[in-house]
């Protein structure tokens, strides 16, 4: 049985997408079959992957809609055992399409139902909103996982997002639970980064992972080639960390 990891917070900018991409890659390499669902309108995890986003023709959109099955929409990236759904800038309209549907809040987790004993972990990458895509990501996820900048204002937002968690505990999904936050953009030089690890782990050591993201010049660089860490510089302390990572959530798994 998959187990399925939204990786959400309202707040952009704080290393969603470059998570999710390294997080997928790395668990890949660590011989673990992983599917990478792009839930961003701005398609960031899909041209990440080298995928060409203007030649997507079936992705997230389509998933959510129920007008094509998630079988058909997976599609294979260059890194080992991580498959992908592309998104594409069309996922903008489909909250407005939702809005009126029954059962809105569930159309990911029905559609993703079918595949998710091919995986031992589906990563859903979710837009910087707590609209109905992310919304339809936490319904459909046994966990998720919340990245926070180590900058000024890292904490702003975190309440609102746990109260949502929260709500959707209580209405849509009980058995959502925090995999844990994660600190990115880590910068030891900086008295700022440490104060926000330090308030981060004061508040919610239990929660916190022990693995922190380090600024990372060729993780920025990354995309821009269409490849994760893992597949631009294996060397690098960005792919290191997300080894880190990955070997920490597998772990964490294995001792339940």
């Amino acid at each position: 049985m998959g187990k399925i990891i939204a990786i959400a917070n309202q707040k952009g900018g704080v290393g969603k997408t470059t998570t999710a991409v390294n997080l997928s890659a790395s668990l890949g390499v660590l011989e673990k079959k992983v599917l990478l669902i792009d839930a961003d309108p701005q398609a960031n995890a899909t041209s990440g992957l080298g995928i060409d986003v203007e030649a997507v023709e079936k992705g997230t959109y389509q998933l959510l809609e129920h007008t094509a099955s998630a079988q058909e929409l997976i599609v294979t990236t260059s890194s080992p055992n991580l498959d992908l759904i592309p998104a594409h800038i069309d996922l903008v309209a489909i909250e407005i399409e939702l809005v009126d549907k029954d059962h809105r809040e569930y159309m990911m987790r029905k559609a993703i139902a079918p595949i998710k004993d091919q995986y031992d972990y589906i990563i859903i990458d979710c837009a910087p909103s707590l609209g109905l895509l992310t919304l339809n990501a936490l319904t459909a996820s046994d966990s998720v996982l919340i990245p926070i900048q180590c900058e000024y204002f890292a904490l702003e937002g975190l309440g609102k997002l746990l109260n949502t968690i929260k709500s959707v505990q209580k209405i849509h999904n009980p058995d959502l639970d925090i995999e844990g936050l994660l600190l990115t953009m880590y910068d030891s030089r900086l008295r700022l980064s440490n104060q926000v690890v330090e308030e981060v782990n004061q508040h919610f050591k239990a929660l916190t992972f022990k693995t922190i993201i380090q600024r990372n010049v060729r993780l920025s660089e990354a995309p821009s080639y269409g490849e994760s860490i893992i597949n631009y510089d294996a060397s690098s302390k960005g792919s290191e960390n997300y080894l880190s990572l990955a070997n920490e959530l597998i772990e964490k798994q294995v001792a339940l």
